[in-house]
């Protein structure tokens, strides 16, 4: 009853100051802020968001120039014992550097401490433990051997790996197999006969031809009449150091000997190139010697391959080639020579990556450089035979700056069977033939009859040679007397000892083709690297189309030759030259130990650099490395 009307009251009031709207009252002052509320518990991380794309690959700048070697560029890898030239350099796809040491001093008596041995007679051998691939470009020169130590004088000291002897003129490497050398390597024998005509001192080129991983043939030529080559399989270690495991020398029967095996190379296919020097016995405006077939008139080593042959009478014009080793890994490899790369005093051969073009250098005074282009890849039985015809740089002569442009006189074109039916014609003449003041062989004037054009060679008595006189004219001058043919068709025959010379065959290829075969930078421009022991004589005489000062004279240089995308050479330049100076005590000009002395054969190194064998005038002749970057 009671809630009733206080509800009743409550509303009636409420009502009544609806009605009456006064006005507000002020408003009261703002009470005290409350205090600071606890901090809210931190939510959870939200997922992480999706990467973003990566953005496109800025354009890559332009190469940098290389940078210079400091010094002349020149580095001595190794130098080799007393009265000994540095030849054979090979370099293996792997990196293993090969050289020999050619006719050192038989009086040397000290012995090497890591092969126990002494240096005193023909030496094949390798530098052991050191990759020439992977060779940085800060080596140290090794130190000119000093004066007063004859152990320093009489081994073999090097600035980078161990010099491994492999073989030595005379070792019989008795005990390996049948294959051993009861005779020993570098010793000859008649065919006939089967009698030691000679023991060779004097080993040069070196070719590895693999046969598994770090297992293969090398391949070693002997200079001298007769010639030879020999063959040892090896294998090398983990620690770089190698072991014979057969020994032989092949067998030249077949192509009735080799005479003074020189230089060479292994062809892209896989065969050794052996080079006949110089049992050719022509001189700058002559061919081959009439005295060849003179009864007493003959040279003890001319005397040797008589002796080499006998009862045959040797003829002339089987010898000079280049002969290859096909078949090589086999028991017995077969040797051809090639007739038509031409006959003259071969250094070495090269092919080209096309595997038909070939270079050939000439080591003799009044030499020539030779192109030879096969009918088909590696196959050197039939082609065409050319020579260089230079120009020189107009107003210069300074050897150091003075290049030559290079145009390809053709010669001939033929095979080696029609050649060798030219060769065997003269077979058959011996000592009984020779006539004083006239020779059994061709002359230069049944050269120049066929350089004219003319329908037969000349007779006897207008110079011609008996074998060919009055007969129907035929291309045989061209590949039996190539320097001549060359000379009187318009090539220059001026080079004074053109020595060994090289590309890196990959190298050339990456130039020529844009395929990248060595690394990851592709090969702009490649050169074939030409070697010269002496810049004097036809070079220095004012005559013809070189014609250069005898600034460096007999200290020699290294050239190289571009290379264009038919594999053609079509230019030479200078690279690197010897330096003179005058002795204080002589007054004779001799070559600064510190540079170049008559670099014989030279190799092309996967990264450009090049390495340097001397054959030269110091008491310690040196293989040298030398970087084009350096210029």
């Amino acid at each position: 009853m009671n809630r009733v009307a206080y509800s009743l009251l409550a509303s009636a009031v409420a009502l009544a100051l609806t009605a009456c709207n006064g006005d507000d009252g002020a408003t009261g002052a703002a009470g005290p802020a409350g205090e600071q509320g606890d901090a809210g518990i931190n939510g959870t991380n939200g997922s992480d968001g999706q990467n973003g794309v990566n953005g496109q690959n800025g354009v890559d700048g332009t190469t940098g120039k290389s940078g210079t070697n400091g010094g002349s560029g020149l580095i001595r890898i190794a130098t080799v014992p007393a009265g000994a030239e540095v030849t054979g350099l090979h370099l293996t796809r792997e990196g293993d550097l090969f050289f020999n040491i050619q006719h050192p001093n038989d009086a040397n008596t000290e012995v090497d401490s890591f092969n126990q041995k002494t240096y005193h007679t023909g030496t094949v051998g390798v530098l052991s433990g050191v990759n020439f691939n992977e060779l940085p470009r800060n080596i140290v020169s090794s130190a000119v051997p000093h004066s007063d130590s004859a152990l320093e004088q009489q081994t073999v000291v090097s600035a980078v790996g161990q010099y491994q002897i492999l073989g030595q003129t005379g070792d019989t490497f008795a005990g390996l197999n049948e294959k051993s050398l009861p005779g020993g390597l570098g010793v000859i024998y008649g065919i006939s006969s089967k009698q030691e005509i000679i023991k060779n001192n004097m080993p040069d080129f070196n070719g590895f031809v693999p046969a598994g991983e770090n297992t293969g043939y090398l391949f070693t030529n002997w200079e001298d009449y007769p010639g030879g080559m020999s063959r040892l399989k090896m294998s090398k270690a983990t620690n770089g150091t190698w072991s014979v495991e057969e020994a032989m020398m092949v067998d030249f029967d077949s192509v009735k000997g080799t005479a003074a095996n020189c230089f060479g190379s292994v062809s892209p296919w896989g065969t050794p190139l052996t080079s006949e020097e110089w049992i050719v016995d022509s001189k700058v405006d002559t061919t081959t010697n009439p005295a060849w077939n003179k009864p007493t008139d003959i040279s003890s080593r001319l005397e040797n391959f008589r002796q080499f042959l006998a009862p045959e009478f040797p003829n002339p014009y089987r010898y000079g080639y280049i002969a290859e080793v096909q078949n090589p890994a086999t028991d017995t490899p077969d040797v051809v020579k090639h007739f038509t790369i031409g006959r003259y005093e071969h250094e070495n051969s090269v092919v080209m990556p096309d595997r038909r073009t070939v270079y050939s250098s000439q080591d003799d005074t009044g030499g020539v450089l030779f192109k030879f282009i096969a009918d088909q890849p590696e196959d050197l039985s039939s082609g065409t035979l050319y020579g260089a015809k230079l120009t020189q740089d107009a107003g210069l002569s300074d050897p150091a700056v003075t290049g030559f442009d290079i145009e390809w006189v053709e010669l001939a074109s033929n095979t080696n069977s029609q050649i060798e039916t030219w060769i065997a014609q003269y077979d058959d003449v011996t000592s009984a033939d020779y006539v004083e003041g006239q020779t059994s062989y061709l002359s230069v004037a049944d050269v120049q009859a066929w350089v004219d054009g003319k329908a037969t060679y000349p007779t006897v008595a207008e110079g011609g040679g008996p074998i060919t006189a009055g007969k129907p004219m035929d291309d045989r001058v061209a590949f039996l007397e190539s320097r001549q043919a060359a000379r009187l068709k318009g090539a220059t025959a001026e080079w004074r000892k053109l020595e060994g010379i090289s590309i890196n065959h990959d190298r050339v290829l990456e130039a020529i083709t844009g395929q990248d075969v060595i690394a990851n930078e592709i090969v702009e421009k490649a050169y074939m690297y030409i070697g010269i022991a002496d810049l004097d004589s036809t070079m220095t005489d004012g005559e013809g189309d070189m014609q250069l000062s005898a600034r460096v004279k007999d200290c020699g240089g290294v050239y190289r030759a571009s290379i264009d995308s038919n594999y053609n050479l079509t230019r030479i330049e200078p690279v690197v030259m010897g330096g003179t100076y005058r002795s204080s005590l002589t007054g004779a000009e001799r070559c600064d130990v510190n540079q170049l002395s008559q670099p014989d054969n030279v190799i092309v190194m996967r990264d450009g650099r090049i390495l340097i064998g001397e054959d030269g005038f110091q008491e310690n002749n040196t293989l040298w490395m030398y970087d084009p970057q350096s210029k």
